[in-house]
């Protein structure tokens, strides 16, 4: 614990230059004789640090005074806070930590130019994050429930190896020990989750995901939709612009090839009255006839 202290001292008179006994017997909450004795032990060190009595004093540093970082150069200390900086969305407490003593032991603030925050507008955070984060660095087996795409729950065995941010949702890859290959697992879809003391040998996170059979099997549907204008905050968010096609009543024709299932159905209907499927005839079809079904239930 004192060991951790006295570095914490150093990092602190390394960013603010000065600072009062109290202020870090405040800190730390201990008392101002063990922030003495602390000074003590970091000067016979060899930490050029001082103390001035009376009226703007309190504990310094020599201005030359810093920490080895002949390693990195300055572009390699920058890249090293904004990577930091981009990462604090995922552990914000111990990023913002490790971006402080960074800052001081650099001798430079970090830039304050991006924030990225993983959070979901509408949903608590479940805390699965740290606990699959734990599982993949101590390679110890992690049991769940989960619910896959028709809403049937399995419950799940696996070796995790990597934590997946894709196509705005986090996702587990892991290797299943029931379907013996490896799987991704949707975060939002795990219940019951436990990170069990079975350990085991660990896994390459190169290894290829290998979809299930049945996703395998989806053939692709070749699409063309026109979206009314009112929707282009949801055609800029969900599709690229070289597939887009704007009309010249302000309208927009999307043309675009999907693996056909029930999140495609489901895609479509959430466009409400403001989507039309031009092709293919087949899918007008069932989007007709699910429209039709909504509509009895309000009957």
């Amino acid at each position: 614990m004192q060991i951790n202290r006295l570095l914490e001292i150093v990092y602190v008179l390394l960013e603010q230059k000065l600072v009062t006994t109290r202020q870090l017997a405040g800190q730390f909450g201990v008392s101002q004789r063990t922030i003495f004795r602390d000074i003590d032990s970091l000067s016979l060190a060899g930490i050029p640090i001082y103390t001035e009595k009376g009226k703007g004093g309190g504990i310094f540093l020599l201005p030359e005074f810093v920490l080895n970082k002949s390693l990195l150069n300055e572009k390699e200390q920058n890249e090293i806070l904004s990577a930091l900086q981009a990462v604090s969305g995922v552990m914000p407490p111990q990023t913002d930590q490790v971006v402080k003593k960074l800052s001081g032991l650099f001798k430079k603030a970090a830039a304050d130019w991006l924030l990225v925050d993983f959070s979901d507008w509408n949903l608590a955070n479940r805390g699965f994050f740290n606990d699959f984060k734990t599982a993949i660095l101590e390679q110890r087996i992690a049991e769940f429930d989960y619910y896959g795409a028709k809403g049937e729950k399995t419950r799940r065995r696996i070796e995790p190896v990597q934590l997946w941010f894709k196509s705005k949702a986090w996702y587990i890859k892991g290797f299943c020990l029931a379907r013996e290959d490896m799987r991704l697992f949707k975060l939002t879809r795990v219940r019951n989750l436990k990170v069990t003391g079975r350990h085991f040998t660990g896994r390459d996170p190169s290894l290829v995901y290998s979809p299930p059979l049945s996703e395998q099997k989806k053939k692709g549907v070749a699409l063309k939709l026109k979206i009314a204008p009112e929707m282009i905050h949801r055609v800029l968010d969900e599709f690229d612009d070289s597939i887009i096609e704007k009309q010249a009543d302000g309208s927009f024709i999307v043309s675009i090839t999907w693996p056909e299932d029930q999140w495609v159905y489901g895609f479509l209907l959430s466009f409400g009255e403001h989507i039309e499927v031009l092709e293919p005839k087949r899918i007008q079809k069932i989007i007709k006839e699910k429209s039709e079904e909504i509509y009895k239930k309000y009957l």
